[in-house]
């Protein structure tokens, strides 16, 4: 039998994982690590690089041993990562010089304000599609040059190498041997010019950040190096790479110009295929690559959101209000509704379409009825919102671009969707039908299906989209005046955690 399997590593903010996808795109095995976080100071957010590499690795070897396969079957490695998260390291022996900053972090917030007083945001929006934030890694990697001892003169001297979590790993499997990135990643540092395909080096010189430093970008799917036979067992080709959300785009078959899917997990993500056409944006979204095949781009109009799933996190170990995130669907439902209660889950500051950096989380609206399950299903409310806000947002741009129109459905991906009252109240708020695929672990599987394009393991996109299966179809139920006064609601509560308004 040929090879036939593929191995996916999914490395994302809270923890890594491995799965292996057979040829119909079904997972056989997978093995997880739960990925400690760092706070050093308010609103810093760290990853140990260590951790993440042992962790992958430690996944991967056993998602292969309960396979139950021979190792000489998995024709491919696809990676996908948690994107934004800064990472350099030594080029001698591929040891980090400090702590991954995660995409969550805004200690580059002040960093940020300077750049947008310079004038450069226009030349950032042109150039990269971005808006300036601290959430992408071009300011990580200026401030790892500044901040560690000796970093720059180093970095100058060709000494250092730096990238996003995916070029960390490929770095580290290869042995050091390929210093790459993939387009879809590229595209999230703030400093890759999404028309030219290439670093812009009037931001690289502003930053300070040399171009030696920074990876070859290639294709999304076709060949990135070859995982050495001391980590896994035998010499395993890496032949797909993707941005997370990117990764799930892929992974729902969203092929499509107009089609749509929002992942939840940490954040929410929603990504808009917009084809060929870049389309930017008016209402403070990203325009930013699908993924790149052949040297083509396909692009999308990206919304995202900082806090999803991890508001859950925080009801559960910041508040205790609950032992397990599942509880979380079960109180829910035994309420009508919150009672005028909002959580705003601002923690590391607002995402689209506000980008405000100092804003901070709040519990709106208590009174003495109020009880934990009120604020444990404002939490899971506050998703629905936040996704209203960014489809109206993309609705906007769409329309007037002349790029058509929402489509009429949302596919949507991630561990909270395996939540139905969830899911349910996603096409409530948003009036329009929630689809909920038959594999949930899209951003892994989009990875499969590009290291599997190019070694012939899936035949065609084509055929990739014509195997795409829903398991949960959810229609809106909620009339329109009930839905319309909850939106005004978030809305103002969102207001009262302002640091500016727009």
């Amino acid at each position: 039998m040929a090879a036939d399997l593929i191995l996916a590593l999914d490395q994302g903010t809270t923890s890594s994982r491995a799965i292996i996808f057979d040829s119909q795109g079904k997972p056989v095995a997978s093995a997880q690590r739960e990925l400690q976080q760092f706070y050093p100071r308010d609103g810093w957010v760290e990853h140990d690089p260590e951790h993440i590499w042992a962790d992958t690795m430690a996944s991967a070897r056993d998602a292969i041993e309960r396979c139950g396969r021979h190792l000489a079957d998995i024709a491919a490695i696809g990676i996908t990562n948690q994107r934004e998260t800064a990472i350099v390291w030594d080029r001698s022996n591929g040891r980090p010089i400090h702590n991954a900053i995660v995409w969550q972090d805004r200690r580059t917030a002040g960093l940020c304000r300077e750049l947008v007083a310079e004038g450069l945001e226009d030349h950032v929006k042109a150039t990269t599609g971005l808006l300036i934030d601290a959430y992408f890694s071009a300011t990580k990697f200026k401030w790892l040059l500044d901040q560690v001892p000796g970093a720059r003169v180093r970095a100058e001297h060709g000494e250092l190498a730096c990238g996003t979590v995916d070029s960390f790993l490929l770095w580290r499997l290869t042995g050091g041997k390929v210093h790459a990135t993939d387009a879809a990643n590229a595209c999230r540092t703030m400093l890759f010019d999404i028309t030219r395909q290439d670093w812009d080096d009037r931001l690289l010189e502003r930053l300070g950040i040399p171009r030696a430093m920074l990876p070859e970008v290639k294709d999304n799917s076709g060949t990135f190096g070859v995982a050495e036979a001391g980590l896994l067992g035998a010499d395993i080709p890496i032949t797909g790479m993707a941005g997370d959300q990117q990764a799930a785009t892929f992974g729902q078959a969203c092929f499509e110009p107009g089609m749509l899917k929002s992942t939840y997990g940490t954040g929410c993500f929603a990504l808009l295929n917009t084809g060929g056409r870049l389309v930017p944006s008016q209402n403070r979204l990203l325009s930013t690559i699908a993924w790149r095949l052949d040297g083509k781009p396909t692009y999308a109009i990206e919304g995202s959101i900082f806090i999803a799933g991890a508001a859950v996190q925080w009801v559960r170990d910041g508040l205790r209000a609950i032992s397990h995130a599942a509880e979380s669907e079960a109180l829910a439902r035994t309420l009508d509704d919150t009672g005028g209660v909002y959580l705003v889950p601002a923690f590391t500051g607002l995402g689209a379409p506000y980008w405000d950096p100092d804003a901070r989380a709040a519990i709106i609206g208590l009174t003495r009825d109020s009880s934990s399950a009120h604020i444990v299903r404002a939490a899971l409310e506050s998703v629905a919102y936040q996704t209203a806000d960014l489809l109206t947002a993309m609705r906007d741009d769409i329309e007037a671009a002349g790029a058509g129109v929402l489509p009429d459905t949302l596919r949507v991906d991630g561990g909270m969707v395996a939540n139905d009252w969830v899911c349910q109240y996603l096409a409530d708020i948003l009036d329009c039908p929630v689809e909920r695929p038959a594999v949930l672990e899209t951003t892994a599987l989009g990875a499969a299906y590009l290291a599997g394009l190019a070694v012939g393991v899936y035949p065609s996109m084509q055929a990739i989209a014509e195997s795409w299966r829903a398991d949960g179809h959810f229609a809106p139920k909620l009339d329109a005046p009930t839905r319309e006064a909850r939106l005004d609601g978030w809305a103002r509560a969102v207001a009262r955690v302002r640091s500016t308004v727009a």
